[in-house]
């Protein structure tokens, strides 16, 4: 597999759950907001992901990640990008929680591994850039 330009966002991210029946904060969407922003809703759960800061209030949340972002965008044709990252990242005792968008592939990390993360995808032959 080429390997694989990865981007460490700035910031802390959270992962928070809110009843499913609820709405999407507005706000979270509002253009010119910063970060990533991932809204899933299921049968169970209202999902979000997001700047920590952001998080929406009176979900139960679980923050302290950090963001990282494969440069793309990617083809839809690539197989095996986040099989290989998850791989890479298992094999260090990371644990992670990753998603994709239509133009690339996001995976989250807990503060504490980031530096164990960052080495693992450096010893696979990734480049991983550190936010300035």
């Amino acid at each position: 597999m080429k390997r694989l330009a990865i981007d460490v966002q700035p910031g802390e991210y959270a992962i928070a759950r809110l009843a499913p029946d609820t709405g999407v904060p507005a706000d979270l969407l509002a253009p010119g907001r910063a970060g990533l922003v991932s809204v899933t809703r299921t049968g169970g759960e209202l999902s979000v992901i997001c700047p920590a800061a952001d998080a929406p209030e009176g979900a139960k949340v679980e923050a302290g990640w950090r963001l990282l972002t494969v440069r793309g965008p990617l083809a839809f044709t690539l197989t095996g990008i986040i099989a290989a990252l998850v791989n890479e990242l298992a094999s260090a005792g990371v644990a992670l929680v990753t998603l994709s968008t239509f133009d690339t592939d996001h995976v989250l990390v807990k503060q504490p591994d980031l530096s164990r993360a960052v080495t693992a995808l450096k010893a696979a032959g990734n480049e991983v850039f550190l936010p300035a």
